[in-house]
């Protein structure tokens, strides 16, 4: 797929209203399928204003994601960069209830300037037995975000995709036999669940730019 004429809102759109297979990305089984717990992120896309930016690649340079940093003290995935989300709750409609309700609670986001696009299918999370729902968003109003509550997020940042997508900032990380997407971007680095999920949705949306695969970076934990 290469990027949309109309940018990169008309390729989320696209993305959400057709069927996303994972079977070609190499993810590990879940130890127990049979008790798995449903979770879901929110993958929120924006701009930073109203002002049309210079392209100088295959996207906007005013494109930008939002991700947190998990606390360091948590149980599963401590310190990681991540999406807003987590599990569902019974109150919840469903898994983009779920996800917009999670990061009202870890970023504030005013979900009232927040598009949700559609969902893509679950993901498998091997290490903490969780199949996860990726919720495609668009910030139509941007808000003010900050980290809620210190003992789930410590931060809460928007990433230039353009920064993503930049060769030199992409890389892998090897565990095993398992070799997995990872990016370098202004001193933090984004590996795991959060990278194969931005790295295949770069992939499907003609965004991404050729990279040296033999590139190996490993978190420091």
């Amino acid at each position: 797929m290469h990027p949309s004429p109309d940018g990169p809102l008309a390729d989320l759109e696209a993305l959400a209203a057709r069927s996303l297979d994972w079977s070609s990305t190499r993810i590990r089984s879940l130890p127990d399928a049979g008790h798995a717990r449903h979770a879901a992120v929110l993958v929120l896309f924006g701009v930073l204003d109203d002002v049309p930016a210079a392209t100088g690649g295959r996207v906007p340079q005013d494109l930008d994601v939002l991700l947190v940093r998990r606390a360091s003290t948590l149980g599963s995935h401590p310190g990681q960069i991540a999406f807003p989300g987590g599990r569902l709750d019974e109150t919840d409609a469903d898994a983009t209830a779920a996800a917009l309700r999670e990061a009202v609670e870890e970023t504030g986001v005013d979900p009232g300037g927040v598009r949700t696009l559609g969902t893509l299918p679950e993901i498998p999370l091997a290490v903490s037995n969780h199949l996860v729902t990726p919720v495609l968003a668009w910030w139509t109003r941007p808000s003010e975000v900050v980290a809620i509550d210190h003992a789930e997020t410590v931060e809460v940042f928007r990433v230039p995709v353009a920064e993503l997508v930049h060769p030199a900032n992409r890389a892998v990380t090897v565990h095993g036999e398992y070799r997995m997407p990872a990016f370098t971007v202004g001193g933090r680095l984004v590996w795991g669940f959060t990278a194969l999920v931005l790295a295949r949705l770069f992939d499907e949306l003609g965004w991404a730019e050729p990279w040296d695969q033999d590139r190996v970076v490993q978190p420091d934990s």
